[in-house]
């Protein structure tokens, strides 16, 4: 299968705030945000890309322009990879519900968290996992098995995806640290997800690309990890 970049949108106006905001309108990225979208461009400079995926929000299309721009590459919108519906909690500030009881809910026992008028982050994790999983399957039927594809989403949402990916009880999620404008690189394989970065926020990602098979090596043997860990290249 493909490899996928989980991008975080970047800075918006909303990160900071003390609000949760959600899916609220008008929420964009502000002046840092508007850096780190446009250092994108050299950031992956080593890494062709066969595919863009966001969601829907405008801070997800903001992050993306310049790299699409540049890659002449128009991003697939895709609805099941928008920010959690908040419902009733959406625009309140975080000091207020760190007091809601369902605030420790969310903190300690996150798979059974559901937003007053809002959805579960167990019904999150599926929608984005199953998302994920089909434009991965997508783009390799389109471009092959070392296609590199990357999708622009949020915070909790890929949290969710990485905590799929490591095979980890979704109650752990909150261990994971997703900053905005982070890259974090998933290979899926018929057997398996290998984790190749988390929260990176450096410059060099040519190495994600999958290396090209040797002659010799056994198709079926794709998704077996390395036994005594990687050799590097």
């Amino acid at each position: 299968m493909a490899t996928v970049v989980l991008l975080r949108h970047a800075r918006s106006t909303a990160n900071g705030s003390g609000v949760l905001a959600g899916r609220s309108e008008g929420v964009r990225l502000d002046p840092s945000g508007e850096k780190q979208a446009a250092a994108l461009v050299d950031r992956l400079a080593g890494v062709t890309l066969h595919g863009l995926v966001r969601s829907p929000l405008l801070r997800c299309a903001q992050t993306l322009a310049p790299l699409s721009s540049a890659r002449g590459l128009e991003p697939v919108v895709e609805d099941a990879l928008a920010e959690v519906d908040y419902g009733a909690w959406t625009g309140k500030e975080i000091k207020e519900l760190v007091e809601e009881p369902l605030w420790k809910v969310v903190q300690q026992h996150p798979s059974a968290a559901v937003f007053p008028g809002g959805e579960g982050l167990a019904e999150v994790q599926a929608r984005a996992v199953r998302a994920v999983r089909e434009h991965d399957a997508r783009i390799t039927a389109e471009h092959g098995e070392r296609a590199v594809w990357l999708l622009c989403s949020h915070g909790d949402v890929i949290k969710s995806v990485l905590s799929d990916a490591l095979g980890q009880h979704l109650d752990t999620f909150q261990r994971i640290v997703v900053d905005p404008a982070s890259v974090s690189v998933v290979r899926y394989t018929p057997t398996r997800p290998f984790v190749l970065r988390m929260n990176d926020s450096g410059s060099e990602f040519a190495g994600i690309v999958p290396p090209e098979p040797k002659p010799d090596e056994d198709p079926a043997k794709a998704g077996d990890a390395t036994v005594g860990g990687s050799t590097g290249r």
